[in-house]
Formats: C-alpha cells, sequence, structure tokens
C-alpha cells in the first residue's frame, strides 16, 4: 500500500470479484488463526488489508456482539466485493490506507492482517501506525493462509533470505515498531505470528 495506490488497486481491483472463488481452501486456515490469536468478547479489533473480508466472520464470532469489528482496505472493488459477501453484515467497512487510519490513538484491542506486510511500502513505519492505533497490551496477528515455502512456490520463486517474513528479518522490524513478537509459526498450511503492543 504506497502512497500511489495505482499498482496495488490495479493489481487487486482486477481480480477482486472471483477472489474468493479462486482460494476456496482459505476459509478454514482464517477461521483457525482468528481462534489462534486470543481475542475476547467485547474487543476492538481492526482487519487491516481486509480485501474480501474473509476474516471478518470469524473475528466478529469472537469478539461478539459487544465488539467492534473493521475491516480496512484500499481497493474499492475488494471491499465491494466484501460487501457482495455480506460481510458488511459483521463488520464496518472503511476505504482506507493502513498508513494513516482513521482512527483515534489506543483504540483497538487488536489488528488482524492476513497477507498484508508484503504489500507495505515502509514496513516499520507502517507497522508503527498499526501500533498507534492499538493500546498497549494490545495484539497484533500477521497471517498468511499457507506458509513461506508453499507461498514461494505458489509464485514459482525460491525462498529468500530478504523475506521480510523471516524470523531474523520480521523480529527486528516489529520491535522497531513498537510490537514484541510472542509466537512465530511459518508451516505449510499456515503462517502466524502474533505481537502484542509494548506501552
Amino acid at each position: 500500500m504506497s502512497e500511489d495506490h495505482t499498482h496495488v488497486r490495479e493489481f487487486f481491483g482486477s481480480r477482486a470479484a472471483d477472489w474468493d472463488r479462486r482460494f476456496p481452501e482459505d476459509g478454514p486456515a482464517f477461521t483457525r488463526a482468528v481462534a489462534d490469536f486470543g481475542l475476547r468478547a467485547g474487543d476492538r479489533v481492526l482487519d487491516a488489508g481486509c480485501g474480501t473480508g474473509r476474516a471478518l466472520p470469524a473475528l466478529r464470532a469472537t469478539v461478539g456482539p459487544a465488539g467492534t469489528v473493521i475491516g480496512a482496505d484500499v481497493t474499492p472493488q475488494m471491499l465491494a466485493a466484501a460487501r457482495e459477501a455480506g460481510r458488511d453484515e459483521v463488520a464496518t467497512l472503511l476505504l482506507a490506507d493502513v498508513a494513516r487510519l482513521p482512527l483515534r490513538t489506543g483504540v483497538l484491542d487488536a489488528v488482524f492482517a492476513a497477507g498484508l506486510i508484503a504489500h507495505l511500502p515502509d514496513p516499520e513505519s507502517n507497522l508503527r501506525e498499526l501500533a498507534r492505533v492499538v493500546r498497549p497490551g494490545g495484539h497484533l496477528a500477521l497471517f498468511h493462509p499457507i506458509g513461506r515455502a508453499a507461498l514461494a512456490a505458489r509464485h514459482g520463486r525460491e525462498l529468500s533470505p530478504d523475506d521480510l517474513r523471516a524470523a531474523p528479518n520480521l523480529y527486528p522490524l516489529l520491535s522497531a515498531a513498537g510490537w514484541e513478537t510472542t509466537s512465530y509459526a511459518d508451516e505449510d498450511d499456515r503462517f502466524l505470528v502474533v505481537a502484542v503492543r509494548r506501552p
């Protein structure tokens, strides 16, 4: 999500209508990741870069009717697909850039971000913005429904030591942005990193 959103919007906008149909097996992985995230009833959670909103129903089910669920994405077509799927019934959808969220400081308990980090032009600054909107002690989940090796294979690439999601790169990046990593899982069927917002 760069300052000029043209490339991101073109890439995801042209794929939004059939995004969920392209990856139908991902649904259970989203549900499992939300379950493992440690949210509680009544929590206020943001799905940053929510796309078609595949995590939103699980987030709503976890935080319950007293909780708040917001889905933010920079691509209008993705949000339109989320509405078409009825996911606006379980969450508030925002057309917004995660680099400049229209949210008050410390207003959230948690941020869930699926597939987001690879699309951040300034990861440290952008992760710091996510930290800004989360209260101290709140949580961040960086998720992908398949692990790094499986994702690289899907795209016909080799794993790179420069991959931001590699533990030696991600731990210091999160720390510099105000997060303390509490768990790191990079498995064939999921990538899930959980971090806590430092005071």
